[in-house]
């Protein structure tokens, strides 16, 4: 991936790195020594792959979305990561991540949550592996989420609301961060984005990287070519982005387009729009862009979208932005509600909130009659009817 790619310590750029307590110096020493060995061992390659296909249901279909084209005026693609097993991309990294737990000998998965998707994607696998679940998440989520709190415990998974700050996912990675501090030996935890430390959010990224593989493939049969105009994905932490992007971040004749959530706009106070707003910091073990205040304090993000109101970025979309070689667009709330009745209405497919950030860029684009875009539908939007209803009542 040449110059877009993590170095030895950790980071892209300026950005990422490993800032963590001494207590959980090993288990990310340990991972960091191990992950790529693991990630290539012929035997890992083997189960992992075999899960993707027959239990996630991979690879996902590359739909040419006609009605939307036309609207549009270019030929769009929809990667269809809404139609995984547990609904959304997430699964893909938490296959991943808890094979390489289990070759570790970790007996406890932690994780973290906002729109919950993460934490039903690790709760299920975790009750594939048989394996003890513990799954942080803040308590406006967890009201706003209900749906997928139900799943988690019916799947055996301990739910636990957090009541910190202002009880969204923030908080609820503090609380995972802090659960492993206590329990560093047994425990294993299952970060759902490109965020944390190093090697988290390249790790993430490569388990992600399965969405781009497939894209190139599938377009070669489609279009006779394995590169589009333009590929899209919402961000928030970043891993349905990184993995839509992965293996076209060094063709440079595709443009990354990626779409963030500006809440109720950029300059509201009520915004997640991290890349837009951001000033450099540490956040959950890695030095990025983050909203604070003038003296450091973080701000609350806010956005109708419960997975992507995190304060922070991950640091690989963080140097792509800063290089130029991402355009970042902040869609408002009402942008991305307007986008998914959008696609509900010409395509009969109900997005997830998160994935309609990306839809509702769109608008903001000029396209060419002959442009091939591919855009991530990260998600599907029944975790979101109860928002969608309230939108419209």
């Amino acid at each position: 991936m040449g110059k877009f790619t993590v170095d030895s310590n950790g980071f892209y750029g300026e950005f990422g790195g490993a800032y963590i307590p001494e207590i959980l110096y090993d288990n990310v020493e340990t991972l960091k020594n191990t992950y790529l060995e693991v990630l290539n061992e012929p035997s890992f390659k083997e189960e992992y792959e075999g899960l993707l296909k027959d239990y996630v249901g991979r690879p996902s279909p590359l739909y040419l979305a006609n009605r939307l084209s036309l609207k549009y005026g270019c030929k769009i693609y929809l990667k269809r990561e809404d139609l995984n097993h547990t609904g959304s991309h997430k699964i893909n990294n938490a296959i991943g991540q808890i094979l390489i737990a289990r070759r570790m000998g970790k007996t406890r998965i932690i994780a973290e949550t906002g729109a919950g998707q993460h934490g039903v994607a690790t709760a299920t696998v975790c009750a594939l592996m048989n394996m003890e679940c513990v799954v942080y998440m803040g308590a406006v989520d967890v009201e706003r989420q209900k749906l997928n709190v139900q799943k988690m415990e019916m799947l055996g998974a301990t739910v636990v609301p957090v009541t910190s700050g202002n009880m969204t996912l923030k908080d609820a990675t503090n609380e995972a961060i802090r659960d492993w501090c206590s329990n560093p030996s047994n425990t294993y935890y299952v970060i759902g984005s490109t965020v944390g430390p190093h090697p988290y959010p390249d790790m993430v990224a490569r388990l992600q990287s399965i969405i781009s593989e497939e894209i190139r493939k599938q377009l070669l049969e489609k279009e006779g070519r394995e590169t589009p105009d333009y590929v899209m994905a919402c961000v928030g932490g970043g891993s349905n982005a990184a993995g839509t992007i992965y293996h076209f971040i060094d063709e440079i004749n595709t443009e990354i387009v990626l779409a963030e959530a500006a809440g109720k706009g950029i300059n509201s106070g009520e915004s997640a729009a991290t890349i837009h707003l951001g000033k450099l910091g540490i956040i959950h073990g890695s030095k990025t862009l983050i909203m604070q205040s003038e003296d450091g304090q973080i701000e609350e993000p806010y956005s109708i979208s419960a997975g992507l109101d995190y304060p922070g970025i991950g640091p690989m979309h963080a140097h792509l932005a800063k290089i130029g070689r991402s355009q970042v667009l902040a869609v408002t709330d009402d942008e991305a509600m307007q986008a998914a009745f959008e696609l509900t209405k010409l395509e009969g497919i109900i997005p997830a909130i998160e994935s309609a950030h990306a839809l509702g860029a769109l608008n903001k684009m000029k396209f060419k009659a002959d442009d091939i875009v591919v855009l991530c539908l990260s998600g599907r939007g029944d975790k979101d009817m109860e928002t969608y209803i309230n939108y419209n009542a």
